[in-house]
């Protein structure tokens, strides 16, 4: 089966859709031909009136609001999306938020729990609901998009618990991957996503590493996107996210930190540090994506 094929008529759910990167996967999957779209996000308002700018194009685009942080509303949800659209062939999961500080100003359950719930269990939760009925239909492709960061490939000062959900997702993404072609699933196809910063507002203030630009959100998620519908298993941007992996794990770590501190400029990209101004009204912290 083609890459296209992958899109072509297929149902597709994403977390943290009504803007933003997630808002982009939106408008991807539709123009891919998707016969279906759930945009599940907590800005109800905001899920709706894209669902139905793309609902013009004649798929199916339902808004969902969703509270990705609570099991319960992720399996609520999730048999309330398959009953309206039928199960998802494809599964993004985008929600994130992040907190830019020392980890002892980390508030405990605000900032620490909420960062693991959103950005971590979210994608576990979400992904354990989709995998039966992705298991028993191998009449077509099915994908799942796991958008993690470069975060979660080398540690960075104020970025302590972020950087420990997205190191988590990345094990736990590559780790499925793996089991699924070990037991012979091969129409299902895991990607993991590790882009550097990325110009949503999420990481406003934040400044990229020497050589290593902030990307637009469309270049981001055409990287992903294109990624996903290939099956490739992980897709990282720009080049120099894959160079420091390289590098960290070549370099004794006093070395790699003269060279990561004052020369690639690593240590230092989080010191002005903003973030979204936006508040999330639930649980989630400050700054969430999507």
């Amino acid at each position: 089966m083609s890459a296209a094929d992958a899109v072509t008529g297929a149902v597709v759910l994403i977390t943290g859709g009504a803007r933003g990167m997630g808002e982009l996967y939106a408008r991807r999957a539709i123009a891919g031909g998707a016969r279906a779209v759930a945009l599940w996000d907590i800005d109800a308002e905001r899920a709706e009136a894209l669902a139905a700018e793309l609902s013009r194009s004649g798929a199916d685009v339902r808004a969902y609001r969703v509270d990705v942080s609570r099991y319960e509303d992720i399996r609520a949800h999730y048999e309330r999306t398959t009953a309206d659209l039928g199960a998802p062939d494809i599964v993004v999961n985008n929600a994130g938020i992040v907190r830019g500080a020392p980890f002892w100003e980390h508030d405990p359950e605000r900032d620490i729990e909420a960062t693991l719930r959103i950005n971590t269990l979210a994608a576990m939760w979400l992904t354990r609901e989709a995998l039966p009925a992705m298991l028993a239909d191998d009449s077509r492709p099915k994908r799942i998009l796991n958008v993690a960061s470069a975060a979660g490939t080398l540690a960075n000062p104020r970025m302590s618990v972020y950087a420990a959900s997205k190191w988590a997702m990345i094990g736990w993404s590559e780790s499925v991957r793996l089991e699924l072609a070990a037991a012979g699933h091969r129409h299902i196809a895991v990607t993991t996503f590790c882009p550097s910063f990325v110009s949503t507002g999420m990481f406003e203030g934040a400044r990229g590493p020497l050589l290593t630009p902030i990307l637009t959100p469309e270049r981001a998620t055409r990287a992903a996107w294109n990624g996903m519908r290939r099956g490739t298993p992980m897709v990282l941007r720009p080049w120099t996210v894959k160079l420091a992996m390289a590098l960290r794990g070549l370099l004794p770590t006093r070395l790699w930190d003269a060279v990561a501190g004052p020369v690639f400029r690593v240590y230092a990209s989080m010191d002005h540090f903003t973030g979204r101004t936006r508040v999330d009204g639930t649980t989630a912290p400050p700054h969430p994506e999507g």
